[in-house]
């Protein structure tokens, strides 16, 4: 019998490519989207994960238990301290897409640059990076940058844009970092737009966070 695995989705930007990815690198395991784009949106008015946004998420959870998935990929990092004060009670693995990315780049190097469009995303983000440095006893600096007006793009269709502002911070990104973060599965696409690969390590979390899914369903 094959595996179900559940999406959980903030916003739609990321409900085609995740499921595009999960088909080439997951086949033979059923994949089904739950979509909440009021997630995100309520996060950011609010400036953190507020007591509804986390029942809701909860709620979600469950829902994807009750339609058959053996376990949850959450695909936002605004979100991801949720499912790390669920996961210890769920019924099913939870998982977040970010987890797998910031232990990867504790490992890659001392300087880490991380890069996003959306501040709610970027502290969680930068935080669970210093929290596997901890556990791996490893020493980092760690160099948030917040790409201002690039989300606003985004939002209201112009993605030439968002994707050239996000283009811009990473080129500067990289000439002081020794690896780099793409905090949102939503900016990973910019790495396409670049003339040439980049000289150190970008990390993207829908590849490495799917994998990881992956082997939690092998198991």
């Amino acid at each position: 019998m094959s595996k179900t695995l559940a999406l959980l989705h903030t916003t739609p930007v990321t409900v085609g490519a995740m499921s595009e990815l999960a088909a080439r690198e997951l086949p033979g395991v059923r994949v089904i989207n739950l979509l909440d784009d009021s997630l995100l949106k309520d996060v950011i008015a609010a400036g953190g994960v507020t007591a509804a946004v986390e029942a809701r998420m909860r709620a979600y959870f469950e829902q994807a238990r009750v339609a058959g998935a053996d376990a949850v990929l959450c695909c936002c990092s605004s979100v991801g301290d949720v499912v790390d004060r669920a996961r210890a009670e769920a019924p099913i693995p939870l998982l977040r897409i970010d987890e797998p990315m910031a232990v990867e780049a504790v490992q890659s190097g001392r300087r880490i640059g991380v890069i996003a469009t959306v501040r709610t995303t970027l502290e969680p983000t930068v935080g669970l990076i210093r929290r596997k440095a901890q556990e791996l006893g490893r020493a980092v600096d760690v160099e948030p940058v917040l790409v201002q007006g690039a989300f606003d793009a985004l939002s209201a269709g112009d993605g030439a844009a968002h994707d050239r502002l996000v283009k811009e911070a990473l080129i500067a990104l990289l000439k002081r970092s020794d690896v780099v973060v793409l905090a949102q599965a939503s900016i990973a696409r910019v790495l396409a737009a670049l003339e040439q690969p980049p000289a150190i390590p970008v990390l993207t979390s829908p590849l490495s966070g799917l994998k990881a899914a992956g082997a939690i369903l092998a198991e």
